[in-house]
């Protein structure tokens, strides 16, 4: 099984997923450092449905300037717009399989989807 995390290393929630992830031995992992290689608008609006979540519950909050720029209640356009151009704004992690997509919050969401 093929396993994509976007993943943040200075994240202790993102390490854990990708842990799990890399200790299972069916499981083939693409890490992205979203930070340093985000995903397009088309990509992360595809995570999101997939995930059945909405761009606003992928929204970071903490550590960021999110709510100064209205951004929890903006609509979805704006806030994937806004996490498009500053990525900082997407909650991580966020893992893609065949099975489905999941926020990885906590880590071990991680295996409905293996």
């Amino acid at each position: 099984m093929k396993a994509t995390i976007w993943h943040n290393p200075k994240c202790g929630t993102s390490r854990k997923t990708l842990a799990i992830l890399e200790n299972l031995s069916e499981v083939d992992v693409e890490v992205v450092e979203y930070l340093k290689d985000p995903p397009t608008r088309e990509k992360l609006a595809q995570l999101y449905r997939d995930a059945g979540i909405t761009p606003n519950q992928g929204l970071r909050l903490r550590g960021t300037d999110a709510e100064e720029r209205g951004l929890p209640n903006a609509d979805a356009d704006t806030v994937l717009e806004a996490m498009v151009a500053d990525p900082i704004l997407i909650e991580r992690p966020l893992v893609e399989t065949d099975k489905g997509v999941r926020l990885c919050r906590p880590q071990d969401t991680v295996l409905a989807i293996l």
